[in-house]
């Protein structure tokens, strides 16, 4: 049908008004159609561009990746009351984090359908397949990405790949399919991605090597060391990344958005729309004595005790994760304002005095005079940009920012390779191994290793990663006996005393469906079925 309307990004700005649970949710339909639109690369690519932003990913970046990824390992604690059941691994069908992450998933998914289906029918009636297929491939990539993590997160789960007409039909009984369906999906997905992108492409946009790298992961993931190995190596054999030098600086300025170790990171943009396309992680995760009339913050997420004690001494990744007693940042000059009549209280001239050579995290100074004082004496300061340009800082507008959160970076491809060269083994001295996990190692200012074992590996997985949304996935993968063993050694309490899990039972290696979704569909209640008939 050459004039049936199309998917196109002014989609967003319905979805975002939407209230609606269901995760067969179709775009709006927009005035564009197929003979009229995507001719020109700027169209086509405007349209793939907004699936990259924070529009797109928010809904799983913002809070539910601190909690499913992060709250749920052992790396992170909060206070607050509706994510405290990811701290106690007691987490159910209503949480609104999983019902996020839920909605923000097959939302990408829906996006992707649709416009796979839109530039297949454009090149079926004569559009430049030059300009197209990239963009396809494109979709394929994103829509692969959005089923691993939904395999790693659910495990058996829906596959969706014609949202619209679903709705169009009204029947939304569709099953759950088997994790290692979903996971087959998303490998063919990130297949035809390989085979579809340029190798190369504008800082941002996913490249041949992008879907390498996500591919690496997932081989890992299935302990399909062979093409894991194969598909890190190849990355790494491409000479188009490396590690970035200063790990620290990563993380704390938008300046070092896509920078040489990115292979696929959310793009964000600092704007006035509080739920727009900035990088919330400011105010969920900076310390509340840095707050300032340009920038939020309120630590709702702040780092466990059990990660505190995960570094090796010296190590540099150390302070670019985490804010502690005597951490610095010179540069950032936060100051309170004065009353109206121009006077400055008590406290709040002793805050500017405190401040006043650069921000100072501190947990004896009295917390009205510039100290933080919190359960685990510390917070996070990834994705943590500052107070605002005023004060030394970027550009912050309340809640937003404009820093990229990197969601697959070189540094895993080195320890993917080193793994998967392990294998099954008990421990390995390969040199190609050790050269790739010890190059991670040095940029921390560690020595180096000369034998690798699987803790090894792991152990400097969660440090490298750590508040980035992985540890979780390394846990469970590891199977239930190894992550029982983990989980239940953590402290996960204060420093007024220690807090553990007890009896992980192998049901929670899953997280539940979002309650809202099975009301909707029943047959998400059901045994899995197989999508694969062969």
């Amino acid at each position: 049908m050459k004039n049936r309307f199309i998917y196109f990004i002014l989609i967003l700005a319905a979805t975002l008004a939407s209230c609606s649970d269901s995760f067969t949710d179709r775009p709006s339909l927009s005035g564009a159609t197929v003979s009229n639109y995507y001719n020109t690369a700027d169209e086509v690519r405007a349209a793939t561009s907004t699936i990259y932003s924070g529009l797109a990913w928010s809904g799983y970046e913002a809070r539910a990746l601190d909690c499913i990824g992060e709250i749920l390992s052992g790396n992170e604690q909060t206070y607050n009351g509706d994510d405290t059941p990811f701290q106690l691994i007691t987490v159910s069908a209503t949480s609104v984090r999983l019902s996020d992450a839920w909605k923000a998933f097959y939302k990408i998914n829906g996006w992707t359908s649709s416009l796979i289906a839109t530039f297949e029918q454009k090149i079926a009636d004569g559009g430049d397949a030059a300009i197209l297929e990239p963009a396809i491939a494109e979709c394929h990539f994103l829509r692969g990405t959005v089923y691993f993590y939904i395999a790693r997160i659910w495990g058996h789960a829906p596959i969706v790949t014609n949202p619209g007409a679903i709705a169009l039909t009204g029947d939304f009984n569709i099953p759950r399919y088997y994790q290692n369906d979903v996971l087959r999906f998303a490998l063919e997905e990130l297949q035809l991605a390989e085979a579809g992108l340029p190798e190369t492409d504008v800082p941002g946009r996913a490249t041949k090597y992008s879907a390498k790298g996500m591919m690496a992961k997932l081989y890992l993931y299935q302990k399909d060391y062979t093409n894991a190995r194969a598909k890190a190596w190849e990355v790494m054999e491409s000479g188009q990344y490396d590690l970035f030098p200063d790990y620290r600086a990563m993380f704390n300025s938008s300046a070092n958005n896509n920078n040489i170790e990115s292979l696929f990171a959310v793009q964000h943009q600092c704007t006035m729309n509080p739920w727009g396309a900035g990088n919330q992680l400011n105010p969920d995760r900076g310390p509340s004595s840095l707050q300032t009339d340009e920038a939020s913050m309120w630590e709702l997420f702040r780092p466990s005790m059990d990660i505190r004690t995960a570094y090796e001494p010296n190590d540099k990744r150390r302070a670019g994760s985490i804010m502690e007693h005597g951490w610095t940042m010179p540069q950032w000059k936060p100051q309170k304002l004065p009353q109206a009549d121009g006077s400055f209280t008590a406290d709040d001239a002793a805050y500017n005095e405190f401040m006043k050579d650069g921000y100072r995290y501190d947990t004896i100074q009295d917390v009205k005079q510039g100290g933080t004082l919190n359960g685990t004496r510390s917070t996070i300061a990834k994705y943590v940009v500052g107070p605002g340009q005023k004060y030394g800082g970027e550009q912050v507008i309340g809640m937003n920012t404009g820093i990229n959160f990197m969601m697959l970076r070189y540094a895993d491809i080195l320890l993917i390779y080193a793994e998967a060269t392990l294998g099954e083994a008990a421990s390995t001295n390969d040199a190609t191994a050790l050269e790739a996990f010890n190059k991670v190692r040095l940029r921390a200012g560690l020595p180096v290793k000369e034998v690798l074992t699987l803790d090894d590996i792991i152990k400097e997985r969660r440090v490298e990663f750590a508040f980035e949304g992985d540890y979780w996935f390394d846990i469970t993968r590891l199977g239930f006996a190894k992550a029982k063993q983990i989980i239940e050694a953590q402290n996960r309490g204060t420093v007024a005393g220690v807090v553990r899990v007890t009896g992980f039972t192998e049901d929670k290696m899953f997280l539940p469906i979002p309650a809202s979704e099975v009301l909707q569909d029943p047959l998400l209640n059901e045994d899995p079925q197989p999508y694969y008939t062969k």
